[in-house]
Formats: structure tokens, C-alpha cells, sequence
């Protein structure tokens, strides 16, 4: 997710990506046409309706609005996310079925899954989020964007590779943090110490695989929890290779972003859209300002693409 910031500038760093398909083409062709204002939400580009008190200092004063193509980026994501989500929509056969770890309010589930409606594709969207606030706003997005119980299964709890306790950190008010980071594996001593202290949630690790289990495919994993993205890659990855065509992954630093390469490159997976992390290098050092972006297909779960 972008972080909160001032509109990108001109020559924005939202357009250094490197990529072997058109992500702008990929969007404008996604972008509804025709759209009416909601007088209580904003509109994206998709169609997609938001309600402003998710991002509160983000949105507020935007009900009523619709966005235009997000070229090169909007409030919440930039040509790389946008470009490798809806990449993976058109990837996709019949049905389009996606799981989005750390879904907040579910925004790749409604983005990709109101894009794969449109072309007809069966969608089925899988989430799962540990701040119980942002699953509820969850669960209120996609009933406003058409998706019924049926095809919606949310759970909330941590993804990992595999099962066990993990601590959450709790906030007051829903939509006032994000990205908050979860303690896995937590140990008894720290169970205790945050029971104590009343700063954090315990919640069950949910694993990949249990999550896949149902579903023959999985047209698109978007993961973005925080820094755990290269382990949960690099345990899970006999599950990934049977089950997921495409990943799209928010990358929290440079390692993680190197160690992702390592791991899917030597696994035979390709690269086909990445934006690295974006770094404020005056701040004892340099920190991550905005998360990098990788788009990843699984050349075994695709015919080759025609339009390549």
C-alpha cells in the first residue's frame, strides 16, 4: 500500500518500473465506462465503490467522487500494483478465484474481483486480515460491490506457511493504522506479556495450504503483511508451484525484495512487472517510504501468453 503523501509529482518515480507487458494499456482497458457518482462513497476507476471512512485522512471529502485512471498512481496504489493485478484478471479462464493476505478492507479482492466480473469470469474471493476493524470494513466492501456470501470467505487471523499462534497489535479505532506488523510463532512468555499489557490480539496462524485447499487454482495471491512476504514465499513454495498462477507481492525492503528474486527465479517462476521499494535516504540511513511491487507468473499453470 502507498502511504499517505501529496499528490506524485510530474515526473513521478511511479513510472520507473520495468515490465515485459503494457501495465498502462492493462489498465485503460479495464477502466469503466459510464460511471454515476455515489453521493456517500468514492468511485475508482473500476467502478469499485469506497467508503471514505476506511482512509479517513486520506478521503475524507471524496464521497460523490469518480477517479479517473490512477496513471501514474492514486491514494492507494501505483501502474506496478494496479498493472499486475488486473494482469493476472486476464490470465485467467472462466472463473477467477484470488486470496489476498493481509486484505485491510479488501481492496484486491474487490478491485480484481469487480474486474473479473465484468469479463464474465466466476470470481471467488478469499481474505484474510488480523485487525478485526478492517475485516468488518472488509466484509461491508464487498456486499457494496455485489459479492454475495457465497462467493466471499473472509477469516481472520495471520497468513503464514504454516499453522500456529501469532499476536496482533490492537488499535482503538479502525482505518487509524495500517500495516501493522504481527509477532509470528509467538512464544508463551511473549502470549503472556501481551495479555498483560492488553496491547495485543492472539490469533491463529492460518496456513496457505489449508486456504488453497478447496480450489483446484488460485488465479492470483496478493500478499502484503508486513515484512513476511520472502518467508511465506520460501516455506510455502511446494504450494505455490501446484496451485498459483500469479503473485503479486508488496515488498517491505530491498532484502526482501532480493530474497523473493532468489527464491521464485530458481523455482522457474517469471518476473513480469517489479517496482522497487522507494527509500528516504536521510533518516539514519534510509527507510521504506512507499513498498516496492513484484508481479510474479507460474509459467506451469499458464499456456504461453498470445500477446507476448
Amino acid at each position: 500500500m502507498i502511504q499517505p503523501s501529496a499528490a506524485p509529482p510530474p515526473f513521478s518515480p511511479f513510472f520507473f518500473y520495468n515490465a515485459t507487458f503494457e501495465p498502462q494499456e492493462v489498465m485503460r482497458r479495464h477502466a469503466a465506462t459510464g460511471l454515476v457518482p455515489n453521493p456517500q462513497r468514492l468511485t475508482n476507476f473500476l467502478g469499485v465503490l469506497i467508503d471514505p471512512r476506511f482512509f479517513p485522512s486520506l478521503l475524507d471529502n471524496r464521497a460523490g467522487e469518480v477517479e479517473g485512471v490512477p496513471i501514474p498512481a492514486n491514494w492507494h496504489a501505483d501502474i506496478a500494483e494496479w498493472g499486475a493485478a488486473l494482469r493476472a484478471v486476464d490470465l485467467a479462464g472462466d472463473s477467477f478465484t484470488v486470496i489476498e493476505l493481509g486484505c485491510g478492507w479488501g481492496c484486491w479482492l474487490n478491485n480484481t474481483g469487480v474486474a473479473a466480473r465484468r469479463l464474465g469470469k466466476r470470481p471467488q474471493l478469499i481474505g484474510v486480515e488480523g485487525d478485526k476493524g478492517h475485516l468488518a470494513f472488509a466484509r461491508q466492501s464487498t456486499a457494496e460491490n455485489g459479492f454475495g456470501s457465497d462467493q466471499v470467505t473472509l477469516h481472520h487471523g495471520i497468513a503464514a506457511a504454516r499453522g500456529g499462534v501469532a499476536l496482533f497489535p490492537r488499535q482503538h479505532q479502525a482505518g487509524e493504522q495500517w500495516g501493522l506488523e504481527a509477532v509470528f510463532g509467538a512464544s508463551a512468555e511473549q502470549r503472556q506479556q501481551a495479555a498483560a499489557a492488553g496491547s495485543h490480539e492472539e490469533l491463529p496462524m492460518v496456513a496457505l495450504r489449508d486456504l488453497a485447499a478447496p480450489h483446484a487454482r488460485i488465479d492470483l495471491l496478493h500478499i502484503d503483511i508486513q515484512g513476511g512476504e520472502a518467508t511465506l514465499i520460501e516455506e510455502a513454495l511446494p504450494q505455490l508451484q501446484e496451485k498459483v498462477a500469479y503473485i503479486v507481492v508488496g515488498t517491505h525492503s530491498r532484502p526482501i525484495e532480493g530474497r523473493i528474486m532468489d527464491t521464485l527465479h530458481k523455482a522457474g517462476w517469471l518476473l513480469e512487472i517489479e517496482r522497487p521499494a522507494i527509500l528516504d535516504m536521510h533518516h539514519n540511513g534510509q527507510r521504506v517510504v512507499v513498498d516496492g511491487v513484484q508481479g510474479w507468473r507460474n509459467p506451469a499453470l499458464h499456456q504461453p501468453d498470445p500477446r507476448r
